[in-house]
């Protein structure tokens, strides 16, 4: 049977897999290494039956914070803010909630790893070469989404609660990083410091559960929410609570297989 592990931030999936065992393993449904939470994790002749277990159902807890957005989606990215202070109000969010759902075309987003020609997608983006090729689709499919609470935080605690995050990551001086500068760590936090010592204000965070089907993104979600609500949006934090089967019975949701 497959294993659970449990990804903290700032690690790749394969450093989750190298802490949790010694023996030959592989992962289905990746984490980005901002993310946490369940990574499901194939082990011996398991990994062989990987494909079984790619188009499984997630959960997700993500935190939705309004009026900045980033390259990425999440933390680890170059960061702007948006000229304007948003509250918005429950009837508001509900709505734009209820707008997500069903299946959808979307376009990969430009920090992932789909390849295209050979070579992922985010190398295009960091060569700064998405205009070169064909952005590719895939369909993503959202069966519910809950506003789970809504609060408002400082520029200050963000200030701390980023550089926290960004702390979490190692450092690589793997080849293959190079390009990257190692998830461009440098220039990120450096942004990050100009940004937000200019900014005295609040941002409101949107706290959601979302249940979706295999290769949907949360990343993408947040910067939808955001241009839905005419400002930016990024993912403050994305946790995976639940990996399986969701089914409805009679419109009654359930979770017929969880692992």
């Amino acid at each position: 049977m497959p294993k659970i592990v449990q990804k903290k931030v700032g690690e790749t999936p394969l450093e989750a897999i190298k802490r949790s065992t010694k023996e030959k393993a592989t992962y289905a449904g990746r984490l980005d290494p901002m993310a946490s939470g369940k990574l499901l994790v194939l082990i011996g002749e398991e990994t062989r039956q990987r494909e079984k277990y790619l188009g499984l159902d997630k959960e997700y807890i993500i935190e939705v914070l309004l009026d900045i957005e980033t390259d990425t989606g999440d933390i680890l990215g170059l960061p702007k803010e948006a000229l304007q202070e948003t509250r918005l109000s429950n009837n508001i969010i509900q709505k734009a909630l209820r707008a997500e759902l069903g299946t959808h075309v979307r376009e990969y987003p430009h920090f992932s790893s789909k390849p295209v020609n050979g070579k992922p997608l985010f190398v295009y983006a960091l060569e700064k070469t998405l205009d070169t090729i064909e952005i590719p689709t895939h369909e993503e499919t959202i069966y519910h989404l809950e506003l789970m609470d809504t609060r408002f935080i400082s520029s200050a605690y963000l200030t701390n609660y980023i550089q926290d995050r960004l702390s979490s990551i190692p450092r690589s001086t793997l080849p293959e990083k190079a390009l990257g500068a190692d998830f461009r760590q440098d220039e990120i936090r450096e942004e990050w410091k100009n940004l937000l010592p200019n900014t005295c204000r609040g941002f409101q965070v949107l706290k959601i559960r979302a249940v979706v089907g295999s290769g949907t993104y949360m990343r993408t979600l947040a910067m939808r929410l955001g241009k839905t609500f005419e400002t930016k949006a990024f993912a403050l934090s994305i946790h995976r609570t639940k990996i399986g089967l969701y089914r409805r019975l009679f419109s009654i949701p359930f979770w017929a297989k969880l692992y």
